[in-house]
């Protein structure tokens, strides 16, 4: 799963001034152990690139929700394959595949 994270400005800019910004974010990717997480800016906003095993979409409002309350944060997810998914899910629609 890809996780996008989008920081609203001003949330993430009082996060970073109480010094909360950085355990946001440390806990969060304690939490989903992801396989990468990359940082960037996208529309003029800090914004989170995570990629992680997500086993069970009831876990979405647990992963989401601190987002939300303490970043008012955009987020959106989106299904995502590595390389291994992609030959799997290849040779099942192959010519003579499962």
């Amino acid at each position: 799963m890809l996780l996008k994270v989008q920081m609203d400005t001003p949330a993430s800019n009082e996060a970073y001034r109480e010094g909360t910004l950085r355990k946001i974010m440390e806990e969060a990717l304690r939490d989903l152990r992801p396989e990468a997480a990359y940082f960037t800016v996208e529309d003029g906003c800090r914004t989170a690139y995570v990629f992680f095993d997500l086993a069970d979409p009831s876990q979405m409002p647990k992963i989401s929700e601190p987002f939300f309350l303490k970043l008012n944060a955009k987020v959106h997810y989106l299904p995502v394959m590595n390389s291994e998914d992609l030959a799997k899910g290849l040779d099942a629609i192959a010519p003579g595949g499962g």
